[in-house]
């Protein structure tokens, strides 16, 4: 059966954090879903409020179809004209930027560990993460959509980290890479 679209929202400095989805309510086994409404899905933290300053919204729809996966990133109130990388992390937020862990990969790179995340091009692509790299306007508001070809299963990202790159630098042969870590979102993606 498929999974219900999830929409996060998020207010950078501590706000509350408000989830929900359409469709019918996921299984019972699920505990944060309750008649088709996620709960709180966990804390939005700002590492670096000069780069993803306090009260900045951000909200996330995520939606699965067919074996893949579409994500939609929308903010305001970020830093007016500004570059951003953002990815979907394995773990949730915390503390530090690094508590969210490596990027999600559909399939994981072996030779990675979380004290050493992927460099391998094969794993630490667009095709096998989720990039959502965005440029805000001058009122500070920006989005990026993503359609990623597999879908989550048991094992889904746990939280969507906002990175200092303008974009995810790639190059021929090069695995992606971000930047530091400036906000995280705790999320539900299952």
């Amino acid at each position: 059966m498929p999974r219900p679209p999830v929409r996060l929202a998020l207010l950078l400095g501590g706000a509350a954090l408000v989830a929900s989805c359409s469709g019918p309510p996921a299984a019972a086994a699920n505990p944060l879903v309750t008649q088709g409404v996620l709960a709180a899905a966990g804390p939005a933290v700002t590492y670096d409020p000069s780069a993803a300053p306090d009260g900045a919204r951000l909200v996330l729809e995520v939606t699965p179809h067919r074996g893949a996966t579409t994500a939609t990133l929308r903010v305001e109130g970020m830093v007016p004209d500004r570059g951003y990388a953002v990815h979907a992390h394995v773990r949730p937020c915390g503390p530090t930027g690094a508590d969210a862990g490596p990027h999600y990969q559909d399939r994981i790179d072996p030779a990675a560990t979380p004290q050493t995340p992927s460099s391998d091009p094969a794993y630490a692509n667009p095709r096998d993460e989720v990039w959502l790299d965005l440029r805000t306007d001058a009122t500070g508001a920006g989005s990026a959509t993503t359609t990623v070809p597999f879908a989550f299963t048991d094992r889904a990202p746990e939280s969507v980290v906002v990175h200092e790159k303008e974009t995810t630098a790639t190059a021929h042969g090069q695995a992606g890479t971000a930047g530091g870590r400036l906000a995280c979102l705790t999320s539900v993606w299952r």
